[in-house]
């Protein structure tokens, strides 16, 4: 009896997939094959990366500031993570003890104990849940933790890039009130009006003075309806408009140009920014023979996206980054194709929330061809995390190597330092311009 009920409170894990959820991605350069050592630059499609914060740089990125419809949360991925690689796992059964045996059976003896004898009812996945989280505390490491499940639903669909929902970026303001902090093109909430600063009163017939981003976007994603009525203040105005939910797909770049400099300002690294720059690359005028690519604020997304978007600007086999694993080997990641559009002279816009992805992009583009960097040093976060998807729907990730510049550099608690400081950021795409032509 009691080893049927060791065996029933085992976690199992979930053998994850090779991309984070079964939103549509963009179809990808390279191979999405099982990888062999000898093919590194495949290797890629099976890791991606999360935004980064840090407690000690007093970067505000929390779970309620900024949601997005549906999404859940655009800050939520900046929880002080970094580089993580996806692998199959397979399940606990199947996989011998490492470590000590002993051990293992308390932590199964105590977990029982307490369903059985505690005199409060006890939810068995919640105090597995918390049982797992406890393990990764104790490893004192920022960027190994536990997610719980929405928290991991969030990230998923952050960086999937598209997501169902109204279009409408919402955070909460001083007042406590539900403002729009942001609203995608061509959206539903573009196309009715909505715009930035407006002030969420009623979502239907609810009135939202006590209700938080959360409740917004919880009640849109579980609804059975996909048509929502949404009234706000704008200007001390009412007005009410009637929003239809359907697949939205996050604005993660906004070029422009400067005489023949254009301009790329990339916000994130998702599913689908690869494809928004090749855009935006193919609408500039001819006269364009420069760039300046802003990844200022960028916190991060997915790996592939920071590869993908490398190789439109490198030669083949040009280096992007290396990985070092804890027992020294160090593994290189490639361009795959050829160069998408040239440019005479690159610069990348930095200051000290550039991270991870943001990092890896700038020093390829730094390393390989000579671009300049304009700005402030950037966040410095060069460790890799692999993640691991449990039956709850949580994750799990903890930190496993090292990541390195296409020259071997590791900026990890470094940063880089730009090649043309400016600390005003008024000043700094004025300079990153001039540097350029």
């Amino acid at each position: 009896m009691k080893d049927e009920e060791t065996k029933k409170t085992k976690r199992v894990t979930k053998k994850t997939t090779k991309k984070l959820d079964d939103t549509p991605k963009v179809k990808k350069t390279v191979s999405k094959k099982v990888i062999k050592k000898e093919e590194p630059v495949k290797e890629v499609e099976n890791k991606v990366e999360e935004k980064v914060t840090d407690s000690h740089k007093n970067l505000e990125f929390t779970l309620v500031e900024v949601i997005v419809i549906i999404l859940i949360t655009a800050a939520l991925v900046s929880l002080s993570s970094g580089l993580i690689v996806l692998k199959f796992y397979n399940k606990l059964e199947d996989n011998p003890i490492r470590g000590n045996v002993d051990s293992s059976n308390e932590i199964l003896e105590n977990y029982n104990y307490i369903l059985e004898n505690y005199v409060d009812d006890i939810d068995a996945n919640a105090l597995s849940d918390a049982a797992i989280q406890g393990m990764y505390n104790y490893l004192e490491d920022e960027y190994s933790m536990y997610l719980p499940k929405d928290t991991t639903d969030s990230l998923q669909k952050q960086l999937a890039g598209k997501y169902s929902g109204v279009g409408i970026e919402i955070t909460m303001n001083e007042q406590n009130q539900i403002v729009i902090n942001r609203t995608f093109t061509d959206s539903p909430a573009y196309k009715a009006g909505l715009k930035k600063g407006d002030i969420l009163i009623k979502l239907d017939d609810t009135d939202l003075s006590d209700k938080d981003t959360q409740y917004v976007a919880s009640t849109i994603q579980e609804s059975d309806k996909a048509e929502f009525n949404i009234t706000y203040l704008r200007d001390g105005k009412e007005a009410t408009v009637k929003l239809v939910r359907e697949l939205i797909e996050i604005d993660s770049v906004l070029s422009s140009e400067y005489g023949n400099v254009g301009y790329l300002k990339v916000d994130t690294f998702s599913g689908v920014t690869v494809d928004q720059i090749k855009t935006k690359l193919d609408s500039f005028s001819k006269n364009v023979n420069s760039l300046v690519i802003d990844l200022r604020d960028n916190t991060g997304g997915y790996l592939t996206a920071a590869h993908d978007i490398s190789e439109l600007f490198l030669e083949k086999g040009s280096v992007i980054y290396q990985i070092k694993d804890k027992d020294g080997n160090i593994t290189k990641y490639k361009a795959s194709n050829g160069v998408y559009k040239h440019f005479n002279k690159i610069t990348v816009l930095i200051n000290e929330n550039s991270a991870s992805a943001s990092e890896i992009l700038t020093l390829a583009l730094k390393e390989n061809l000579g671009a300049s960097v304009v700005g402030t040093k950037s966040f410095g976060k060069g460790t890799v995390q692999e993640t691991k998807m449990l039956n709850s729907g949580a994750m799990v990730k903890y930190t496993t190597s090292y990541w390195l510049s296409p020259k071997g550099n590791s900026i990890n608690k470094i940063g880089i330092v730009p090649d043309y400081e400016e600390t005003d950021p008024n000043n700094q795409l004025e300079k990153a311009i001039t540097v350029t032509k």
